[in-house]
């Protein structure tokens, strides 16, 4: 019997402007076990949003140009990117 962990939603990085890409590399938007139908066209995903929300990343992407004003409030945004180091010596 596999056992469920739910993970809590993690916490959301930048929202993209309108006709900007959506960055999801984060693994968590990948669920493997489930395909679920998408929130905005109803085909089968396996792609989860930040809160969960089952969406195909162009779907979500569609959907942030669509409504900027909504869009503001997080529904659909990036992974929070770590800061790069910055090393300036080169060998």
């Amino acid at each position: 019997m596999r056992r469920t962990t739910r993970q809590p939603p993690w916490e959301p990085g930048p929202i993209p402007l309108p006709g900007g890409l959506l960055d999801w590399r984060a693994g968590r938007h990948y669920d493997h076990w489930q395909m679920r139908p998408c929130a905005l066209c109803e085909q089968p995903t396996p792609l989860r949003s930040h809160t969960g929300e089952p969406a195909h990343k162009v779907c979500a992407g569609n959907w942030v140009s669509e409504h900027p004003t909504e869009a503001r409030l997080g529904r659909f945004a990036s992974d929070i990117q770590p800061k790069r180091r910055r090393d300036d010596n080169h060998a």
